[in-house]
């Protein structure tokens, strides 16, 4: 029995299912306790006893070691020695010898096909993958190509690799960059990306490694629990497909949840994990138009204090007493839903947060007479996507567009319990350390930094604190003009669709040319990312240039200073904040970042009112705000944002639990 095949027989697997996946045993009370001390106390302490770092420093030294012999190797002789590895892989597992072959072989092999060769910190960082760790790799250092490590190895073993990561853009730019060293090997790669329809989509993962965004699969999986609902376990489809009887166009499109490597891991295992992945299907929304009409008109006649309260901070609407009682008032005659208490004041509070929570060309923009949702991680359209329970077709109404049917759940599920199905999961981003615990304790992922190949040049300037949005536009648009009058490439970065157009406005009045890439401007998204590093280019963007985002410099540029980053607004975590300054000053280059921010700025004002209205009152009687004051301000409202989104993600964990305990106990699916 080989090492690998040993670590995957150890792992309980679950029964009933059409394919191979994790076993989904929720800890008890007292391994929660183990897994809290462990992470605090004992983790760290067998990091230093096992000497994590010198186990990567034998890696790459063996790796090196095991290079030198393949170096001057033919490409043909280097197959052969790549196809005797495959089998060492199988029947022996992935030990040291093995795993330094193989990351020789994919060294030599990548210098052969894309004319890169793998550094020794990526070296660790493959490896770090292929323990089942999150790897932690500053913004630049080459997550994507360390990616090829892990990949290419458990391919040649012979286990399925998913490659996830955040957006289709970058599922579908990395596949390409790195098929040809994928081809070397004879290992295929498929791409999943929207729009892609179901046959399409069982090719793609019936290849050996899989490039997929973390919705995508999720969907995926989801629409494939649905699929084989009351089909039989396990077994059955196994059996049928060893009878010649494959699944029908109706089964399955994935084959197992074997090894995933997670990029972005922080976005997708905690930023996204705040909301529940729901399959839905259409129902008659004939009724449901009528309904949501007649709730927006109440909505509309209700006053902020007197009848409802919005706790914007929450995303959530809640009816005062005289609300209530103004609801049922106007409620008064009808039929249908309007005669349940529960129905009508459900039908109010959603018309309240879609006219007062919901913001056009912030969280949603309307395209082609259609609303379409904002991953506000992201910055991207997901045209596929509603909002559950109605509050969609309440946004339809509020924008006079058509609406559409309203859905009722299929499915459910959170990423937490997904990703932790898989046999072995990895993650790699260059933002783990502020959620390292959450990662660990949920996903069961001990984070492992990874060294700098080179130093960093990055050039952190003084944040400014303007008193108002005007004040902030008119300073960020000055430094712009400076910057890119010198010969700098200027990189903007707004949160909102919004924001980002305001901006591009007030650069348009000053005659400054510049590209706006964003949500409703993303049709020629790699043209303007491939000029985003010109002399004297100006380029306006949402998060969609953040994450993953690689913006090579012009040589003209690196030698006046490199990309200078201007960030606009705090997001949410300072993880995203440091994503977007991670554009600059990438693997050694030279570059500066400043954040340019106004105290009307929706973080200050929804996350720290109080906080913010003093240091307005300062900033109101000329006084300059010191910069001790501006980041304690920044650090609270951050830390009251970061709280609110745990406490959802824990909510939803336990509702997802219950939800399945109670299915399970009735028999059902997911």
């Amino acid at each position: 029995m080989s090492s690998q095949a040993a670590l995957f027989r150890s792992i309980p697997l679950a029964g009933g299912r059409p394919y191979v996946e994790r076993a989904d045993e929720e800890p008890g009370w007292h391994d929660r306790l183990a897994l809290s001390l462990d992470g605090a106390v004992l983790s760290p302490l067998r990091t230093r006893v096992a000497g994590w770092r010198g186990e990567l420093q034998r890696v790459v030294e063996a790796t090196d070691r095991a290079e030198q012999a393949l170096r001057t190797l033919p490409d043909e002789q280097l197959r052969e020695h790549a196809r005797g590895l495959r089998a060492r892989l199988r029947r022996q597992g992935l030990t040291l010898a093995n795993v330094a072959d193989s990351f020789a072989v994919v060294r030599c092999a990548a210098e052969r096909t894309l004319g890169q060769r793998h550094y020794d910190s990526q070296l660790m960082a493959g490896y770090t993958l292929l323990r089942g760790r999150l790897a932690e790799m500053a913004t630049g250092e080459g997550k994507t190509f360390a990616a090829t490590l892990p990949a290419c190895t458990m391919a040649l073993a012979g286990y399925p690799v998913h490659v996830i990561t955040v957006n289709d853009y970058l599922a579908q730019r990395d596949a390409d960059k790195m098929r040809p060293l994928y081809a070397f090997f004879g290992l295929d790669v498929g791409v999943v990306v929207q729009g892609m329809e179901r046959p399409d989509r069982r090719r793609a993962y019936a290849l050996p490694i899989t490039y997929a965004t973390n919705k995508e699969l999720a969907f995926d999986y989801l629409r494939d629990r649905v699929a084989v609902q009351g089909r039989g376990s396990r077994l059955h489809h196994t059996l049928q497909r060893l009878a010649g009887q494959p699944d029908s166009g109706e089964g399955t499109v994935l084959r197992g949840l074997y090894f995933a490597i997670v990029d972005e891991a922080d976005s997708v295992f905690v930023d996204e994990a705040r909301t529940p992945l729901i399959l839905s299907a259409s129902t008659d929304g004939a009724e449901d138009a009528k309904h949501g009409a007649l709730a927006l008109e109440i909505a509309r006649t209700l006053d902020e204090g007197e009848h409802y309260r919005v706790r914007a901070d929450e995303r959530a609407v809640t009816l005062t007493e005289l609300g209530r009682a103004r609801v049922e008032l106007a409620a008064r005659e009808r039929t249908g839903p309007w005669t349940s208490v529960r129905g009508r004041e459900e039908m109010v509070r959603q018309a309240l947060s879609a006219l007062h929570l919901y913001v056009r060309d912030q969280q949603y923009v309307v395209l082609d007479g259609k609303v379409q949702i904002v991953d506000e991680s992201t910055g991207r359209l997901m045209p596929d996507r509603s909002w559950e329970r109605g509050l969609h077709q309440m946004i339809e109404l509020k924008e006079s567009v058509p609406p559409t049917a309203r859905r009722e759940t299929l499915a459910r599920l959170t990423y937490q319990r997904l990703f932790r199905r898989y046999l072995h999961l990895s993650g790699m981003t260059g933002t783990a350390a502020e959620a390292a615990e959450e990662m660990r304790s949920v996903y069961g992922l001990d984070m492992a930094r990874i060294p700098l190949h080179r130093p960093s040049r990055r050039i952190e300037l003084p944040a400014v604190l303007c008193a108002t949005l005007a004040q902030k536009w008119r300073c960020v648009a000055d430094q712009a003009q400076q910057l890119a009058a010198q010969g700098r490439a200027v990189l903007i970065g707004t949160r909102s669709v919004q924001a980002s157009e305001e901006i591009s406005a007030l650069l348009r009045e000053r005659g400054l040319d510049h590209a706006l890439l964003n949500a409703k401007q993303d049709a020629d998204e790699a043209a303007v990312i491939a000029a985003a590093g010109q002399a004297g280019r100006i380029t306006v963007a949402t998060n969609m240039a953040g994450r993953g985002t690689d913006i090579e410099l012009d040589p003209d540029v690196e030698q006046r200073g490199g990309l200078h980053v201007i960030l606009t607004e705090y997001h949410d975590t300072a993880r995203v904040d440091r994503q977007l300054v991670g554009r600059c000053a990438r693997q050694g280059d030279p570059g500066s970042c400043i954040a340019i921010v106004s105290l009307e700025d929706e973080i200050f004002q929804v996350q720290a009112p109080w906080a913010t209205a003093l240091v307005q009152r300062c900033a109101a009687t000329g006084h300059r705000v010191p910069a001790v004051v501006h980041h304690a301000l920044r650090a609270l409202a951050q830390w009251s944002s970061e709280r609110r989104q745990a406490a959802i993600r824990v909510q939803n964990l336990k509702q997802d639990r219950q939800l399945h305990k109670v299915l399970a106990f009735s028999g059902k699916g997911e």
